[in-house]
């Protein structure tokens, strides 16, 4: 399956995360939790350089509890600063302000050398489309600074969010890179939205989900749907459209609303807390 995704505002997205780097004291770099490698863009490790970084797991509540705890082992063990959080709930915002503090707490201190008290800290969001950016800084701010959505693509140009005394926050467009590693990795990234659903192949998309799926969560599905999974993904989808009545005239499947229907109910976990990457990487 050939996914490329590289538009022109996916360019001058990045050309702005490089230009506006010098304004901040540290990056927030978003991963989806569901999926923590596919989700982390290569090209912001290369834009960012030195800058330090926090690296947040979003979507926590939607993942597979004990994979994200690996992962955020992983990460930790490679040198990163790591949060995990439910952006729409808080869970997890107090570990996000302690690693702040720890990140900036050099800086702090060579502040208050020259004599700068201001504990304001300047933090650039960035992450790949539809991570979950905007509901964070609503969060944080307390407040529908930023629009959100299932959807990539909700925020289209830069803007600062004050919150409170503590941060001064400025969100970037979610930004993917020119051509994807592997079939695996653009297929994650399909499955959890951060590609437009427009430029998609999505039946065979959610076909690829339930072959994944029936390997590692079959359980899930076969209590989400109430059937019992086929080895062919196929057959699987046809007793899912048969249980969700996805029948058009004809007594014929209709592949495109169950496709609709099982990808939107992964999206929002209701099949259950699903990762689609193990942490054995």
């Amino acid at each position: 399956m050939n996914i490329n995704w590289y538009p022109g505002h996916m360019k001058k997205t990045a050309d702005s995360i490089r230009e506006n780097l010098k304004k901040v004291d540290v990056v927030l770099e978003l991963i989806d939790a569901r999926a923590p490698k596919s989700s982390k863009n290569p090209m912001i490790e290369e834009l960012k350089g030195e800058k330090p970084t926090i690296l947040i797991m979003t979507k926590e509540d939607l993942a597979d509890k004990k994979e994200t705890n690996k992962w955020k082992s992983y990460y930790k063990s490679n040198g990163y600063e790591v949060v995990s959080l439910n952006a729409s709930t808080g869970e997890g915002i107090k570990s996000l302000f302690n690693a702040i503090d720890r990140v900036m707490a050099s800086k702090r201190e060579k502040n208050r050398e020259r004599g700068i008290e201001s504990e304001l800290v300047k933090a650039m969001i960035v992450g790949v489309p539809n991570v979950g950016k905007s509901s964070l800084i609503n969060t944080l701010a307390e407040k529908k600074s930023t629009k959100t959505g299932n959807r990539p693509g909700v925020t289209k140009t830069n803007q600062w969010i004050r919150v409170e005394n503590k941060l001064n926050l400025l969100d970037t467009p979610g930004v993917l890179w020119p051509k994807f590693e592997s079939e695996d990795l653009a297929l994650n990234l399909a499955y959890i939205g951060s590609i437009k659903d427009e430029v998609l192949p999505l039946e065979t998309i959610a076909l690829k989900l339930i072959e994944k799926l029936q390997k590692e969560y079959p359980e899930m599905l076969e209590n989400r749907y109430k059937i019992e999974i086929s080895y062919n993904p196929l057959e699987t989808m046809e007793d899912i459209a048969k249980k969700r009545g996805a029948i058009s005239r004809g007594n014929e499947i209709d592949y495109s609303r169950t496709t609709d229907i099982i990808l939107d109910e992964f999206r929002k976990g209701v099949i259950g807390n699903i990762s689609l990457e193990k942490a054995d990487v």
